[in-house]
């Protein structure tokens, strides 16, 4: 059976942003953790340290203030009768667990099946970089970043494969170093035909 396009809207902006806290608000919470450790936030390799934080997080989360459908927006339909799978491997994305609010690193594998347009191959980096920045499980981007290019390209399929490992399972609890997470997410012809979803799978595992 084939997949619904996802009709969810695509930007996700903080839906607290009037209560949003200030800048000071927030590194004043920064300074109370630093305490919480046991810490001394006044002494002297501790003191900028709030400010650094909350800078860091303005980079590590800067995917809440994008648009997806904008990455997209500008697509090309002059290829030459082109009508092959496109296929992007090993985008490198970094992002960090909602759950530990610790990072988590891997590749994306991106494909798609054109239908009439196609996307410059930068947009689909910065698609993943988009999600990728927000706090995240593998499983949910790698679903945003089907669903996204399947709503604004509408392709014939689409193929993302997020290979990552966790933090929150190396360097905390169980502390496994090494172990890899792989989740995919598989929409139209790749979810539909077996024999083009072999072809899209190779094409990703090179």
């Amino acid at each position: 059976m084939s997949q619904q396009r996802n009709p969810v809207p695509l930007k996700q902006p903080c839906q607290l942003e009037a209560h949003r806290p200030t800048r000071a608000e927030a590194e004043a919470a920064v300074r109370t953790l630093l305490a919480y450790t046991g810490d001394d936030p006044n002494r002297e390799g501790l003191l900028e340290t709030p400010a650094r934080v909350v800078r860091s997080f303005d980079e590590f989360f800067a995917g809440y203030g994008q648009d997806p459908a904008e990455v997209l927006a500008k697509t090309f339909t002059e290829v030459e009768g082109y009508d092959e799978i496109v296929c992007v491997r090993d985008i490198t994305l970094q992002s960090h667990c909602e759950h530990h609010m610790v990072p988590f690193l891997g590749v994306a594998h991106v494909a798609y099946l054109p239908d009439k347009r196609v996307v410059g191959l930068s947009k689909l980096a910065r698609l993943v970089e988009l999600f990728a920045r927000r706090l995240q499980i593998q499983e949910k981007l790698t679903v945003q970043i089907a669903d996204a290019i399947d709503l604004v390209l509408e392709p014939r399929g689409v193929a993302v494969v997020i290979e990552a490992e966790h933090q929150c399972m190396t360097t905390r609890g169980i502390r496994k170093p090494g172990a890899m997470t792989v989740t995919s997410r598989m929409t139209g012809v790749f979810r539909d035909n077996e024999a083009t979803r072999r072809e899209v799978l190779a094409m990703i595992r090179g």
